[in-house]
């Protein structure tokens, strides 16, 4: 049998509240108004589309999912970091995967994340080995637009394999047209988007259907075997408009998370599947459907394993950890769209040696330590060298992953006068269960939130940007575990 694995999520800890976009654009856009409720899932500074895919993976390992057995990883999103480098390179090594690891980035549609299962599957099936598909999407939006009050941050994954199977996948089925409902050429970095009832009526009310009653017949059932329909659609109702097209029960659609994260663009699916995965019993039948470039539609059933799994958090317990932000000026710096004043103190050039980053990138991407075999000691970064009382030791060190372990705060300190974009600048001497020191920066946190002897977590993040050549630099953070 081959089918799901492991699934997990990820959603940024910020949530901006929608009225505070009114409220800053109303003077222009007074029609915002019915759309100014709820909250969107608002990635912080340091966060991007690769981070965020690496702390969604990360999470299925957490749910217990060997990281040893990958071979396949297919990173999907509209808004890669890179134009021009192996994203999923960067998660590779960030997920300390093996060098033989096939990664793949896929891009060009917010579609690509369940386009790309039925591909992971069959590379499963094939190699014996575990495919990982992760989608992120951290998009922009013109102010004062519709779209700006609904696009989320957010990162969805599933794995697929032939052992220890928790969903098996019944059957799926595509339609592949150039339906063009919204667009970005490149270079751009906003969406155009058609209108809106063209889409829903002439894209979404024609092409769906087709897709589901083809899934159904190819996995021999009715649409009363459905127990959870995935749809997260971003027009109001379209859901149950599918749903009695179809002849699925409209109390099977499942909730919809657009009032709390909003529209997450290729993780959106991915994210509404993994809620649905976690909630769903042995037996029951989940049908995830996604729109664009046509259409497609999964089915999948649980297996009695299902009961045994889970990631290592939830989607509810990443929803019940956000935090309100309803500063509109921080939500555009974070997302590039404000040029604030850096001072002085931010005028220095943060070139990357790339030959440093290729040397050193098991512990910078990786945050893998060394620890001596003859002394125990433990050394970030590594070297050649262990000293104890006897003198040095050559060659001792072996890899020591520090990025999943837990750490204390020894020290720490906040300070405001050189740049950082979330200021105050937190940072301080963590401690980590086992063995090893190390100064980190502290991230999700207000001032007051880290002091001496908190438990604290790793997370992986953007360490800073070279603005002038547009590289982006990535390191390890630590957040308090209460985060």
């Amino acid at each position: 049998m081959t089918g799901i694995v492991g699934f997990g999520a990820y959603l940024p800890r910020l949530r901006l509240s929608r009225a505070s976009i009114y409220e800053a654009n109303k003077w222009f856009a007074p029609g915002l108004k019915g759309k100014a409720k709820g909250t969107k899932a608002l990635a912080n500074w340091d966060e991007d589309v690769n981070t965020m895919a690496v702390e969604a993976c990360r999470n299925i390992f957490g749910g217990g999912q060997s990281r040893e057995t990958v071979g396949d990883l297919y990173h999907c999103s509209t808004t890669h970091p890179f134009a021009d480098r192996l994203n999923a390179g960067i998660l590779k090594e960030a997920l300390r995967l093996t060098d033989d690891t096939n990664a793949f980035d896929m891009a060009g549609s917010s579609a690509n994340a369940v386009n790309a299962a039925p591909v992971a599957m069959a590379s499963a099936k094939a190699s014996g080995k575990v495919s990982l598909v992760v989608a992120a999407d951290s998009r922009r939006a013109r102010a004062a637009s519709a779209a700006e009050l609904s696009y989320g941050d957010g990162a969805g994954a599933l794995a697929f394999g032939t052992d220890n199977v928790l969903a098996e996948i019944l059957s799926h089925s595509r339609s592949t047209i150039d339906f063009v409902d919204q667009f970005r050429q490149a270079g751009n970095d906003i969406n155009y988007e058609w209108e809106e009832r063209w889409v829903r009526d002439e894209g979404v009310a024609s092409f769906v259907p087709k897709v589901i009653t083809d899934a159904l017949s190819k996995a021999g059932l009715d649409a009363s075997a459905i127990d959870k329909f995935v749809f997260p659609v971003r027009f109001t109702r379209m859901d149950a408009k599918i749903a009695k097209m179809t002849g699925i029960d409209p109390e099977r659609i499942a909730a919809p998370l657009h009032e709390q994260i909003g529209d997450t663009g290729a993780a959106n699916t991915m994210i509404h599947l993994v809620q649905a995965l976690e909630e769903a019993g042995p037996g029951e039948t989940i049908l995830a459907v996604e729109f664009g470039g046509g259409a497609s539609a999964t089915i999948l059933r649980m297996t009695e394993r299902c009961k045994l799994y889970a990631p290592h958090q939830s989607v509810s317990a990443l929803l019940e950890r956000g935090k309100t932000e309803e500063n509109y000026t921080k939500f555009l710096s974070f997302k590039g769209q404000l040029d604030l004043d850096k001072g002085m103190r931010g005028e220095q050039d943060r070139k990357a040696a790339l030959s440093t980053l290729y040397r050193h990138r098991k512990s910078i991407l990786g945050f893998v330590a060394g620890k001596c075999r003859e002394t125990g000691s433990v050394s970030f970064p590594p070297t050649r060298f262990s000293y104890d009382l006897q003198g040095a030791l050559l060659d001792t060190q072996e890899d020591y992953p520090l990025a999943d372990r837990r750490g204390r705060v020894l020290s720490c300190s906040a300070e405001a006068l050189s740049y950082y974009p979330a200021p105050p600048h937190q940072y301080g001497q963590v401690d980590f269960d086992g063995g090893g020191r190390v100064l980190m920066e502290f991230t999700d946190v207000d001032p007051g939130d880290v002091e001496a002897g908190a438990e604290v977590e790793m997370v992986f993040r953007v360490k800073d940007r070279d603005e002038r050549r547009n590289f982006t630099r990535y390191f390890w953070k630590a957040t308090p575990l209460s985060h």
